[in-house]
């Protein structure tokens, strides 16, 4: 059974996972209207994978005999300055959602929670994934420069992820 206190932060974290499914959909908007079809599918792969995270801690929570508390997801972001500053924005809240997920491990351990602790390790293991993938490209995009060509052929690239 999961305690009040790991359960709310539980609650928070599917919260903040739907919240940067939420993110990533804005994202995918964004480069539909910038005509990068390939860019705008792969943060509509991302914000599908947000969804799954949510509902991992969804079920989880469920498994240990808990409550989901659904909250009020907040508003994003809706226009950026360029596709860079669309990727480094991912790059930073991938890293917050990396401190989430640490803090929630360190009260896992602090409560002694076994179960819990064994299963935030698949989602530690997930954001130095997600960390890795978001900074490839903002990497990939500072070495496209200002090019249009470079940015079309990198967005054809980019629309190869699959879900």
């Amino acid at each position: 059974m999961l305690s009040e206190k790991m359960q709310a932060a539980m609650n928070k974290q599917i919260n903040a996972e739907l919240h940067s499914a939420y993110i990533y959909l804005s994202m995918s908007a964004y480069f539909e209207s910038q005509n990068l079809p390939g860019a705008a599918s792969w943060m509509r792969v991302q914000a599908q994978e947000e969804v799954v995270h949510a509902m991992k801690f969804f079920d989880f929570i469920h498994e240990r005999l808990g409550r989901v508390l659904l909250a009020p997801v907040d508003g994003v972001p809706t226009e950026w300055a360029s596709p860079l500053a669309v990727f480094e924005d991912a790059f930073k809240h991938e890293q917050k959602i990396s401190g989430m997920i640490n803090d929630l491990v360190n009260l896992a351990v602090d409560e002694r929670d076994h179960a819990a602790n064994s299963f935030l390790m698949w989602f530690v293991d997930e954001q130095v994934e997600e960390e890795a993938s978001a900074d490839a490209v903002v990497q990939q995009l500072k070495l496209v420069g200002d090019s249009g060509h470079a940015l079309y052929m990198f967005d054809h690239e980019l629309g190869a992820r699959q879900a």
